[in-house]
């Protein structure tokens, strides 16, 4: 597939637009433009696609792209997308580009793409349902109380069943959103109706969970048929949980890869985090985030990440390295994978 034509897609309308630019400049800057030909495309706050200047990849935000559209970018229409790419290289992140949506129109486009398909996203965006999965495969999560709009009518009640069924602090979170968005720490009960409240903001049903004080973990699983759990990183957070910030930016977090456990416990985690992928039909890669129990030697399944951040200092390049991957020789796997998965290419799977 030497000089494919390899779509980077960034941006979109969601609460994570200014990871996926992170992500989309890395992802181009990172591919092998000797084995590729390379085309940056911008999805709008409206959804549309657009072939932008190379320069617009480095603007400071999203914001600043929207208003250089109509001088440095050329749209795209849907139907005329198999005639400019081969391959779309999703650089995307939330709504309505990760969860299934766009993968729906790329599968009648018949162009591949890297990460899950059509359902394994939309069950790696939902919350609530991927738990009822996790559970059929006899994998742990945390004790939780799902919340939907009409509830908000008797929330004294729901206060009332999230205090008895899980106590304090407790996490309260929307069902389809990433990057620690409308997440709040609840500390006791007076807390509790405003972290709802926050968290409907971003979505119709949302979740009260368990606070786990434990190590959290995190592990990038690869392949199809054949999936294989690199080494997990242990993720310690400064404040009430994960930041937005510590998951990305350079310098604002600690990672440590791999965790610091026994080397039998971080073969167990890589065990269940291989039957949690499987369990929610993930495919081509995901970083998934867990609560490893030092005591028991247990993992507690917290969350797919269908298309991970890709930041230059994210901790999937971390797990990536200790496989012997550089950014762009990972990348080159995504892609081997995703052709395998579209059956695109027949070579037998293998993962480095």
């Amino acid at each position: 597939m030497t000089n494919m034509r390899v779509g980077v897609f960034f941006g979109g309308c969601s609460s994570e637009k200014e990871i996926s630019l992170e992500s989309g400049r890395h992802i181009y800057n990172s591919l092998d433009n000797s084995k590729y030909h390379i085309i940056p495309i911008y999805v709008s706050y409206d959804l549309k696609f657009y072939e932008v200047a190379e320069r617009l990849l480095w603007m400071n935000a999203t914001a600043d792209i929207e208003k250089c559209l109509e001088t440095d970018a050329k749209r795209i229409y849907f139907e005329d997308l198999k005639n400019i790419i081969d391959f779309a290289f999703l650089g995307l992140h939330g709504k309505y580009v990760e969860d299934g949506a766009l993968q729906g129109l790329l599968e009648i486009l018949q162009i591949p793409y890297n990460g899950p398909r059509i359902i394994g996203a939309a069950i790696g965006m939902d919350k609530v349902f991927q738990k009822q999965l996790l559970k059929a495969a006899g994998l742990h999560y945390a004790p939780h109380v799902v919340i939907r709009k009409d509830d908000l009518e008797n929330l004294s009640q729901v206060e009332d069943k999230v205090e008895k069924e899980l106590g304090f602090p407790c996490v309260v979170k929307p069902s389809c959103e990433g990057c620690s968005t409308g997440i709040s720490k609840v500390n006791d009960r007076s807390q509790l109706k405003a972290a709802i409240h926050e968290a409907m903001k971003w979505d119709r049903v949302i979740m009260a969970e368990k606070f786990m004080n434990m190590m959290e973990v995190t592990c990038v699983v690869l392949g199809n048929e054949h999936p294989v759990a690199l080494l997990p990183t242990e993720t310690p957070f400064k404040g009430e949980f994960l930041t937005l910030e510590e998951k990305f930016l350079p310098g604002d977090a600690q990672m440590i890869t791999p965790p610091r456990v026994p080397e039998e416990d971080v073969k167990k985690m890589q065990d269940e985090f291989v039957k949690a992928y499987r369990a929610m039909n993930l495919r081509v890669y995901t970083r998934i985030d867990g609560f490893w129990d030092t005591n028991e030697r247990k993992l507690y399944i917290n969350e797919p990440n269908t298309l991970p951040g890709v930041t230059p200092s994210t901790m999937v390049f971390h797990q990536a390295a200790e496989a012997g991957m550089s950014p762009t020789a990972f990348f080159d796997k995504l892609i081997e994978l995703a052709l395998m998965e579209h059956g695109v290419n027949t070579k037998q799977e293998a993962v480095a």
